[in-house]
This record gives structure tokens, sequence and C-alpha cells, in this order.
């Protein structure tokens, strides 16, 4: 039993929105390999990959309050000030927002960046521009939550990218979430920002390269100076 149990703990869970995609691709490298044994290797290599895609490791998040924590894997992509989407209701002036961009290649399951009540969900077709560009937040594709917290209002916004055609919820509105919660995903590559109220110091520079719901991008009662960072 104990030797099952570390076998265990040491396979990455899949998340079970993956698990038809990974039986096609298994399937098609099976297919593959019967017309011609090299293709079955392309088949096997792309099997992999959409294993790996598909994974949802634990995650070991840091619990004070006013730590707001990354929602995904990825990179921070963008830091400043930023009018939020219309459609989440949280007005028309620029909040501090943070933008992490995630590649085909990162985990894809997104967390609540602070605990709240979801007041607001609103989803907005659009087009499907690289998620790293400025542009993407206005145009593509994207799916908004707004979390009601003790602190003020967050709002969290899922945006399809090139690759990315399909976005995911877990969750409804009145829904509570705990900080690190599951909320969605985004299929395949894609990026995920986050609007915070008030004047925030962010404790991430561009470049970051974040865990979602373990990295801390802000901390609302720390009285900190901004940061800087260096690239070395």
């Amino acid at each position: 039993m104990s030797v099952l149990k570390s076998i265990r703990s040491q396979i990455v869970p899949i998340h079970p929105e993956g698990y038809i995609f990974i039986a096609i691709s298994v399937f098609l490298a099976m297919f593959l390999g019967w017309l011609w044994s090299p293709l079955g290797w392309v088949g096997a290599i792309l099997s992999f990959w959409c294993i790996t895609f598909f994974r949802d490791p634990p995650r070991v998040t840091p619990l004070r309050d006013g730590l707001v924590v990354a929602p995904a894997d990825g990179i921070v992509s963008s830091i400043g000030f930023f009018v939020p989407p219309p459609e989440l209701g949280l007005g028309d002036q620029p909040l501090q927002r943070i933008s992490i961009f995630m590649s085909v290649f990162n985990c894809h399951v997104n967390r609540a960046p602070i605990s709240g009540r979801i007041s607001r969900l609103a989803y907005k077709p659009g087009l499907f521009l690289s998620a790293d560009m400025d542009k993407a937040s206005e145009d593509n594709e994207r799916s908004g939550m707004v979390l009601e917290t003790s602190a003020g209002q967050f709002g969290v916004v899922q945006i399809a990218g090139l690759v990315a055609r399909r976005i995911v919820s877990f969750v409804h509105e009145g829904d509570r979430l705990n900080v690190g919660d599951r909320f969605g995903l985004i299929r395949f590559g894609s990026r995920v920002d986050v609007y915070m109220p008030g004047t925030v110091r962010p404790q991430v520079g561009l470049g970051t390269k974040a865990v979602a719901g373990e990295t801390i991008l802000a901390d609302l009662n720390s009285e900190e100076v901004a940061r800087s960072f260096k690239v070395g």
C-alpha cells in the first residue's frame, strides 16, 4: 500500500476537462503508427503534450488577509493602470492590472487570486489575436468575473489567444471562492488579467515567472515601496 501511495504521489493529476482530448490524441497516435511508424512517434509526442497541457498539480497557496496570488501559470507580461472591460461594471477609471501570459506549455487551470464572492460573470465574443498583445484585452474573446472582497472589487478576465478557442468556467454567480480555488481553464494558450482596487504596489516585475495559486502578485496590507527588479 505504501508503494502504491508513493507511485500515486509522483503522478501529476489530470483535469477531467482534458480526458476527451487525451483519448483522441492517443487514438490518433495509434492510427498514425499503424499507417507508418515514424508518424506514430509524432503522434506519441503530441499525446504527451496533450497530457501535460491538462495537468492539474496541487498548489501550496499562502494564506493571509491582503495577499493577491497569481491566477495562472505563465509570464507576467504587463503591469500598469488600465480601464477594465465595460462588461465587468467596474467603472471607467484605470485600475491596477497585472497580466499573465500562458504559453501552450503552461498548466492552464486558473485559480482565484483572492477570496471573495462572485458578483458578476460576463462573457464577450471577439477576435483571437496573440494574447501577449495589449490589444488582446480589448479585442479578444474573453470571460470575466468580479469578486466582492473585504478589500473591494477585483476583476479577473480570461482572454482567449491566437491558439485558444475555448474558455471553460467552473463557477456561477453567487459562488464563494477561496484564494487558490480553481475557477476555470482556457484551451490552448492564452492570458489572464487581474484588476485590483486602490493604489496597489505589485510585488512582481515584468517577465516574472508566475505559478497559479502560489506566486504573490501584491500585498494589499503592505506599506513597502515599489520594488525594483533586475534580469540576470
